[in-house]
């Protein structure tokens, strides 16, 4: 006779293991500065080279972008109409020589306000007559008119400059270029300063501000027009004629200019327009953007390969809290998640301090160049951007390398 056993049935059915639970943004910051504040020192090193990067890239963008701003508003304050006609050559390769009559006939153009000369003097310029006569210092003598100054809207930095009396003496004014040269800084009423010029005393009367769209005015010593015929052997032919034009115009001018000077040989004069050199030059001098920009650029790649390299450093250190965290039951993916959000926030750091010191270093030069501080918006946020980016490309591999260790492994 068989016996039935009976097999107890459990209470109730085994309850499922729990999910794992998602961390949220803030849980994952707070995880991700963890790091950094148990070991300041290490992130405060790493983030520097992130900081000088994009440093470097924010004044690279913003230095030029100040300079072009100033450029701007240099034109728009010394106007961009204004032309400035030169002799050329001739068929033969020999210099050519604008005619005495160059000035009055431009004036005859419609569009043309106003209109001025300078002629060169062959003669030398010196601090006193002690001095050799091969010591120029590189400066020229020109002979002008007194409404040179209003064609060319410049001002005069100390002095008077010349007029219809003081023209007709020996008088002279100073470049601001020739004063610096000379070792003259400013005229004191009452005290006359003196420099000698083809063997004859000249009296310093004025000394003229910088002139960008006319350099040559700055490296030179002006004189009355009829003075240097009289004393200096001027023949009268002009040897730049400046002009200014009606805005609109200024191209219809620049066209007609050479025919109107000499209307024989138009060929043999050259018509500039001073704010395009302006313009070259400024070019000229931000060559070196482009240089700045790969060395902020490499600033930038090493201070990530010592974030990674920080990041590694601290996985070794901290295989059993992420063993742990594994065996209380942290996901591969947060972990990862730590890791890399641990590496943004250094890298982000390094990022808003590169800007800030940026931004200073832009704000300084700018000050210092006495040019507006311009910071393009794009560079600021970008800047910070660029930083987050690069913190996690370099925290990707050592948080794929905590999110790979086994428990066990990490407790061992």
């Amino acid at each position: 006779m068989s016996t039935l056993i009976e097999v107890p049935q459990p209470a109730h059915a085994p309850e499922p293991l729990p999910r794992p639970k998602r961390l949220g943004p803030r849980d994952v910051l707070r995880l991700g500065g963890h790091g950094m504040r148990t070991r300041p020192l290490r992130a405060v090193l790493s983030a520097l080279g992130i900081a000088i990067g994009i440093a470097a890239m924010i004044s690279v963008v913003s230095i030029p972008a100040s300079s072009a701003q100033a450029l701007r508003e240099e034109i728009a304050a010394l106007g961009p109409n204004l032309l400035m006609a030169a002799p050329g050559r001739t068929f033969g390769g020999d210099a050519a020589e604008l005619p005495e009559s160059a000035v009055p006939m431009v004036r005859r153009i419609g569009p043309v306000t106003s209109a001025t000369g300078i002629g060169t003097v062959n003669a030398t310029v010196r601090r006193n007559d002690r001095v050799p006569e091969s010591e120029t210092s590189g400066l020229a003598v020109f002979a002008a008119n007194p409404d040179l100054l209003t064609t060319l809207r410049g001002t005069v930095h100390s002095g008077r400059f010349l007029d219809g009396v003081t023209e007709k003496f020996p008088t002279v004014v100073l470049g601001a270029e020739a004063a610096t040269r000379l070792g003259i800084e400013s005229i004191t009423p009452g005290q006359s300063r003196q420099v000698w010029i083809a063997g004859q005393w000249f009296t310093v009367i004025g000394i003229l501000d910088k002139m960008p769209l006319s350099p040559e005015i700055e490296r030179s010593v002006l004189v009355g027009w009829s003075v240097a015929k009289e004393r200096l052997g001027f023949t009268g032919h002009p040897s730049a004629v400046y002009v200014r034009a009606e805005d609109d115009q200024v191209e219809s001018v620049r066209g007609v200019l050479g025919r109107t000077i000499n209307p024989e040989k138009p060929n043999e004069v050259q018509v500039a327009l001073p704010s395009e050199a302006l313009k070259a030059k400024r070019l000229a001098d931000s060559s070196y953007n482009a240089l700045f920009l790969a060395l902020g650029g490499v600033a930038l790649l090493v201070g990530g390969v010592g974030v990674a390299n920080t990041m590694v450093i601290a996985v070794l250190e901290r295989r059993r809290e992420i063993g742990l965290r594994r065996a209380l039951g942290a996901t591969r993916r947060q972990v990862r998640g730590q890791f890399v959000a641990e590496s943004v926030l250094l890298s982000s750091l390094g990022g808003i301090v590169g800007v800030l010191v940026g931004v200073g270093v832009t704000a300084g030069y700018a000050l210092t160049k006495q040019w507006p501080a311009i910071f393009p918006p794009q560079a600021l946020l970008g800047g910070v951007g660029v930083a987050a980016l690069v913190g996690a490309l370099a925290g990707m591999y050592p948080a794929m390398r905590a999110a790979r260790l086994a428990p066990t492994e990490a407790l061992a």
